[in-house]
């Protein structure tokens, strides 16, 4: 009889501990995997600062990035990273480092699907080689590596700052925005309405951190005639400037 009952507690411990640790890891439900789709994103988006030796901890690894993918999933989907405070789609930007919607849905279901790694590490790619200078100059997609390109070949003349609306009281080519006056985490859209009544969106930046600050220029030096409204969005919610070209 002592055998039975010590037979079936050590039964039920494996059971209750066999319980504990499939409810230790998510369950997969999902077919997008690391190796497949989601290292591809982020070495392509997120390596250049987070890789070792870089500013921010490492992703480059399914072992370092899977501790971190509800977090990641997180930062994402509200746009903090990659730290590009600019809406992709609204208005053609250079430089464009914001996530496309179709990473987004592809990190939001591969973590919701239980962030799996693949059983095929052949459709691993290579990671992104930062040791030698030039692989590092050309992997780096970080706000301030971006921002400084365009800084050093534009050249830009005065800065019509907008607060409100603004009418062009002759005709202007602009390079560019960045923040004038904008509070830490407020959004605002600029669009141009020309004198024909056609809108040309401009720029929507969004969630603001001032310690990511920089211009942003447009695909093209944009050429509006006299007449031309510019208005920012919401009213009252900062001002924008405007940077001409000379």
């Amino acid at each position: 009889m002592r055998h039975f009952f010590a037979k079936s507690a050590t039964i039920l411990l494996l059971v209750v501990g066999a319980s504990f640790l499939l409810r230790a890891h998510d369950p997969i439900s999902t077919k997008i995997t690391w190796n497949r789709e989601i290292s591809r994103i982020i070495y392509a988006r997120c390596a250049s600062c987070h890789h070792e030796g870089g500013s921010a901890f490492s992703l480059i690894t399914y072992q370092e990035s899977r501790p971190w993918a509800k977090a990641i999933k997180e930062e994402v989907l509200e746009r903090r990273m990659p730290p590009f405070g600019a809406i992709k789609g609204f208005g053609e930007l250079r430089d464009d480092q914001a996530l496309m919607q179709e990473e987004l849905h592809l990190i939001a279901d591969w973590v919701e699907g239980g962030s799996p790694e693949g059983d095929d590490p052949k459709l691993l790619p290579p990671p992104p080689d930062f040791k030698t200078p030039a692989a590092a100059k050309k992997g780096a997609t970080t706000a301030s590596a971006k921002a400084s390109v365009p800084a050093a070949t534009e050249k830009s003349g005065a800065e019509l700052v907008v607060d409100g609306s603004l009418t062009l009281k002759e005709p202007a080519v602009l390079t560019g925005a960045r923040a004038a006056t904008l509070a830490e985490g407020s959004s605002l859209q600029a669009v141009a309405q020309l004198p024909n009544g056609s809108i040309e969106p401009l720029i929507w930046l969004y969630d603001y951190k001032p310690k990511y600050d920089r211009a942003y220029y447009f695909q093209k030096p944009l050429a509006f005639p006299a007449g031309t409204k510019i208005e920012v969005f919401p009213a009252g919610g900062g001002t924008l400037a405007l940077l001409v070209k000379k």
